[in-house]
Formats: C-alpha cells, structure tokens, sequence
C-alpha cells in the first residue's frame, strides 16, 4: 500500500521534490498512514540522461537538488517507506529517449538505492535488448539481496513473455509482477486489466502478489461509482494498492473511498487469497474471497450500464450450513440477515462488496494439529494457507485425517473442510463421527493446489469431545486439507 506518482504526473514538471515531500505528509496529515499505506514511491524520470564518471546514475538536479537520499530521508521521517523505479533494459520506458536501465549495470545500482535508503524498486521492461526476462530479473533479485537491505522488490515486465509468463515464474523472484500493461484512467482500461487479472489467483499469496497495475481514483477519468468498482475490485483481487493521484488535488470523495478501512481489510486480509470468480454472464460478475477468519468477501460487479440485480448464494461461496448470515455493505456500512441468498441491485459500473459471515459460533481446528496417518507431512509449499501449514497424506486408499472437536452441547453441525487439489477427479473421503459411518465427503477438484475451496458436511456430534475422521477412498488419497470449521446449526 503507498503511492506511486506516474499516473498523476508522467514526466511532468509537476514531478519533484516538492511532490514527493508533500505526499508523505499528506499520508500522515490525513489518516492515510494510519490505515496501512506505507510506500511513497517514485517513477520514471527521476534521473539525469547520463551517468556520470563513475558509472553511477545521478539524481535529475532540476527536479530532486538535493538528491535522491535526502527526499528518502525526509519519508522515512515520517515513518514511512520511499521505493524508486528503473528498468530492466539499456534504458528507461520515458518516450523522450529513456533515462539510463540497470541492464548489465543491476549491482552498481542496487548498492547505490540501498545507499540511498531505497525500500522498494519497481523495476521495468523498456529497451531490454531481447534478453530473457527472467535472466534480466534473477539478476537483479540477487543484487538487491546483495546489499543486505529488505527492498520490496517489483517486477513490472507486464505479463509480456513466455511461457512461462512472469506469474508463474515471479514467486521466486519478486514479491510483486505486472499481469497487465499500463492502466488509463477510463473504465474501459480499468475493467480490461481487472478481467485479464482475475483468472490468476492461483499464482497469488502472502509475499508474492499479482499486480493489475496502479490505482488511478481522483485522477478525474471515471464516475465516484466507478472509482469504487476500482478499488474493490483491486481488494478482493488482494492486488497492490498505490495511489496514482495527486493527493494535494482530489476531493474529500477520493480519501473516502481510500481510508474505507473495511475494504482495506479485505486486501489486507493476513490469509492472502485472492477472489476466485464463481460466476460470470453478460458482464454480471460474482467474486469470493475467503477471510481468515472464515467470512467471504463477496464482490457483485455490473461491467455493463444498465441496472441489474446479481446474486450468489452462501453454498456457492463455500458457506452453506448455517441457518442465517449476515450482510455487511462494506460501502453503505448497512448490515442485513440473510438465509442464503447473497444479492444487490447494483448499477451500471458498479459494485456491491460484501463481507458474508456464517450466524452462529463456529471453532477452527487447524489440519497440522490432527492425527494422521503415517506418512503423512505437514507441508507450506503452496501459499494461502490457515496456521502454519496444511497436512499432505500419502496417495494411497485408507490414508486419513482424523479431528479432535470439542461441542457445547450436543446437536447438528457443519463441518466446513478447506482443502485444494489440482487433480481432475474427485478425492473422495469417508466421514465418520465417533466411529460412525456419516456419509462421504467428495472433494472436487479444485484447479490448482493453491485454490483453496471449502467442502460441507451435517453430522450429529456430542456435547464435549467427537472425533472426526476422513478416510480416502481412492488411490489418490486425500486432498491436501488446511483447517476444519465447525458450526452449530440446532438440534
């Protein structure tokens, strides 16, 4: 979360010092700082065309004469972070020629950022001379880990090369990697890069994000309406979230929609997940984002401009079993109670974002801390994960998973296992509860390992201790399993 001044400003005059300065004390004047953004970064043009005689880049001395460390110094006074921008090629993406790339340069100018205090590098895809990306990039994740400064590092080569594209390979390398090229402050760009995001959640998790570009609310181009499609849809996707406006120019709307906390909280949300689409038709979208706390986070979004009503249910979302939710408009702050049914009227280009919560008290039993059968290993190499791992079985008929829970009284109960498997068959489990045959549980597929999804069961349990036990019924085994919730539902 910060701010990033190419969206507002280019290669502008209106870029410098001066801007950047007052940035980091509008972050902190206007509550910005205290809800989560962090980074004031700056972009392209920043520097001299030239090198100088050592080979070193040189700070514009029209737009920073007191070169780069003094502005990072000045940010960091203010608790916050400063992040600065190159490119992975000869030079820089700037139309006027470019200013000087870390091609073949990276250690010379990631020792110098780190000299400087730099926390963050968005680092380009401009003139890059043909050179593999992800050759152009390990070199410079190296680099920077050479200087022995944490530098967020961000890879902006847009989605543009391969297979493999930088999603798939960027987890190693980045914390962050452009999906997209550059957003323009219209809806016809911004919905364009928010499509073409969407289908990646796999590749998303806490440390390695996908990036759909930066946000562009207050620059002026779209309606308040859609500006708020914008960021939520930006926060369901647990995408980045840097401000491209000038924040000394926007109306008291735009940090409205920036400080909503509650949507803050879905971006932020410690699990990490991003929204998986559970249905889409004739530009009526429904997002799911699972909350650490077990709520979904629910985005209904009309990609047209004619009023619609667009819905889902809980069972779809992955929380059937309770007798009653409770809806919360994250925008409007108006709550309601729902038997299922989760659904808006949402105008053109707008959209409802919800947080859905399961009535009831529910308890969470995390995999990692259930007996299993032996062989079985408690693994964290897919990210998205509840607790401090999930449990991987053997791939053999009869390996298990077996639950302690405890119940207040005795009564029905869901039981919601939060599981993934990337195979194309259904993993199924027998379910039994204190020893009893209780059904089975199918296990879809999920479409990657790092696609979390929730499978449902009602059972009777006891007052105290149950044991709950899955039992694979098939070769494969059972999928990987991260937690059991619980749900009393009644008698």
């Amino acid at each position: 979360m910060g701010f990033n001044n190419w969206n507002t400003t280019a290669c502008r005059p209106e870029f410098n010092e001066a801007m950047v300065k007052a940035i980091a004390d509008i972050f902190v004047s206007r509550g910005l700082k205290d809800v989560g953004y962090e980074y004031v970064n700056i972009d392209d043009c920043w520097a001299e065309p030239q090198r100088d005689a050592n080979g070193d880049l040189v700070p514009h001395r029209t737009r920073f004469p007191n070169g780069i460390k003094a502005v990072a110094d000045y940010v960091h006074s203010k608790g916050l972070k400063f992040g600065i921008y190159t490119s992975a090629g000869t030079k820089t993406c700037n139309g006027a020629g470019g200013f000087p790339g870390a091609l073949n340069n990276e250690q010379r100018d990631a020792d110098l950022f780190a000299s400087w205090g730099v926390d963050y590098l968005k680092y380009d895809n401009c003139n890059n001379q043909g050179v593999d990306a992800q050759v152009r990039y390990t070199r410079m994740r190296d680099a920077l880990a050479n200087t022995g400064r944490p530098i967020t590092y961000s890879i902006c080569e847009w989605g543009r090369t391969g297979p493999p594209r930088v999603w798939e390979w960027g987890k190693d390398v980045g914390n962050l990697w452009r999906t997209t090229g550059d957003i323009s402050d219209n809806w016809t760009s911004m919905i364009g890069k928010a499509q073409a995001n969407r289908s990646l959640a796999r590749y998303a998790g806490p440390g390695h994000w996908n990036d759909p570009d930066m946000l562009e609310v207050g620059n002026g181009g779209m309606t308040p309406a859609e500006y708020r499609t914008h960021f939520s849809l930006w926060a369901v996707m647990a995408a980045p979230l840097l401000i491209g406006s000038d924040l000394r120019e926007v109306s008291e709307d735009t940090f409205t929609i920036l400080k909503n906390t509650d949507v803050i909280a879905v971006d932020q949300d410690k699990l990490g997940r991003q929204a998986t689409v559970v249905s889409a038709s004739g530009g009526h979208v429904v997002y799911s984002k699972v909350l650490a706390n077990g709520d979904r986070a629910v985005a209904l979004s009309n990609e047209t401009t004619a009023t619609a009503t667009i819905g889902t249910t809980a069972a779809a979302i992955g929380l059937g079993g309770s007798a009653s939710y409770t809806l919360k408009d994250l925008w409007t702050k108006s709550t309601r109670k729902t038997t299922g049914a989760v659904s808006a009227s949402v105008p053109g280009h707008g959209t409802v974002l919800y947080r859905v919560s399961r009535g009831g008290t529910s308890q969470r039993y995390e995999a990692e801390d259930a007996t299993s059968v032996s062989g079985s290993t408690v693994d964290r190499n897919h990210s998205g994960y509840s607790g401090k791992g999930f449990v991987n079985t053997p791939n053999a008929t009869g390996s298990y998973v077996q639950f302690t829970v405890n119940a207040a009284q005795a009564g029905r109960h869901t039981l919601a296992f939060d599981y993934a498997h990337a195979g194309t068959a259904d993993r199924p489990a027998s379910l039994s509860v204190n020893g009893t045959a209780a059904g089975t549980v199918p296990f879809a597929p999920t479409g990657a390992w790092s696609l979390w999804r929730t499978a449902t069961a009602a059972v009777s349990l006891n007052a105290g201790a149950n044991t709950i036990r899955l039992t694979a019924t098939g070769t494969g085994g059972l999928p990987n399993l991260d937690y059991l919730d619980t749900l009393e539902v009644g008698s």
